[in-house]
């Protein structure tokens, strides 16, 4: 059985020879992720394997190689590409830490905290440089969709840390900014596995599609799990008390029941930790919660639909297995 998740919500798939080849193809992608990072500077590889070392739920490249199953699974290139996109995400981590100068990731110190924010940005430059370099193996049209990934990835992300344009609406402001900080590379990492199997274009598109909407439903998720989850393994609360307006915030905030007056004035900007306790009751009891909850559904059935239109097989039924993940990982 393949898991991703933390012990309490463990994503796994129905079939267990499926999840048996997945877990073998993972395996592979670890060792090549090392060897990525494998150099002969000695900070360079201490802080290149860091974030490798510290583990992770590994859901893109998981992504790309079950979707490698609506092909050939052994193609050439699969798990090259499965690295490259993993080493992506993982060079952003790097940049983001030093941007909301978070101190832990993933249970241990960040490289900005561990060294500092010179060493932690070199070293997801030098992640971007590898994957790049994997990339530029695998064909000029690889190397273009990743680019075109990478700009939509920043785009996003410079997105996030601005104001929003005056008349766009704050939930739909969010959940493009979604789609393209997060959706855009898992959608990637779906579309390669597809693709690099041999799959046909239809079955290419459908992988992109459904990875897209279900990158942005985990992310979803995230944001009411850091209301409602004591669990998790992340503390409930930390977006409210760092500012980050989630989902369920943007909800709250965009409400108008009197009833609801006290929330809004707790969560129109970051939450004290004296308040904290507040707003977490008021929230968790708030019809924001409800709507928040309510969108993240209509992203799983989009992405249930996408996913019940591939071919028949165990591929198909992995990511079915993904889009039933979501009830369990917000509950």
């Amino acid at each position: 059985m393949v898991t991703t998740g933390s012990a309490q919500t463990a994503l796994s798939f129905t079939d267990a020879a499926f999840a048996d080849q997945i877990r073998e193809a993972l395996d592979a992608v670890e060792a090549r992720l090392l060897k990525a990072v494998d150099t002969d500077q000695p900070l360079l590889r201490q802080s290149g394997s860091h974030l490798i070392n510290a583990g992770g739920k590994r859901f893109r490249p998981m992504l790309t190689l079950a979707c490698s199953h609506f092909g050939d699974p052994n193609s050439t290139g699969l798990i090259d590409a499965s690295t490259a996109l993993e080493l992506t995400h993982l060079a952003t981590l790097y940049h983001d830490d030093v941007m909301d100068e978070a101190e832990l990731r993933r249970g241990a110190p960040s490289a900005n905290a561990r060294w500092d924010n010179s060493v932690a940005i070199l070293t997801g430059d030098y992640l971007f440089s590898q994957a790049a370099q994997i990339m530029a193996e695998l064909g000029t049209e690889a190397v273009r969709v990743q680019a075109a990934t990478f700009a939509r990835l920043v785009r996003g992300q410079i997105n996030e840390t601005m104001p929003r344009p005056e008349g766009i609406d704050a939930v739909e402001w969010h959940l493009e900014i979604l789609s393209e900080k997060t959706g855009s590379l898992i959608a990637t990492c779906a579309k390669f596995g597809a693709w690099f199997s041999g799959a046909d274009e239809a079955t290419v598109a459908t992988a992109e599609e459904f990875g897209e909407i279900i990158g942005v439903a985990f992310q979803i998720a995230d944001d009411i799990i850091d209301v409602v989850s004591d669990t998790s393994g992340k503390t409930p609360g930390t977006d409210l008390v760092e500012g980050v307006p989630t989902l369920p915030v943007l909800y709250a905030l965009a409400g108008t029941d009197p009833a609801d007056a006290r929330l809004r004035e707790l969560v129109a900007g970051p939450v004290s930790d004296a308040d904290l306790p507040e707003a977490l009751e008021l929230l968790r009891a708030s019809r924001a919660l409800d709507e928040a909850k309510a969108t993240l559904r209509q992203y799983q059935e989009r992405a249930r639909g996408l996913a019940a239109s591939l071919p028949a097989g165990p591929a198909r039924q992995a990511l079915i297995d993904i889009c039933e993940f979501m009830v369990d990982r917000d509950a």
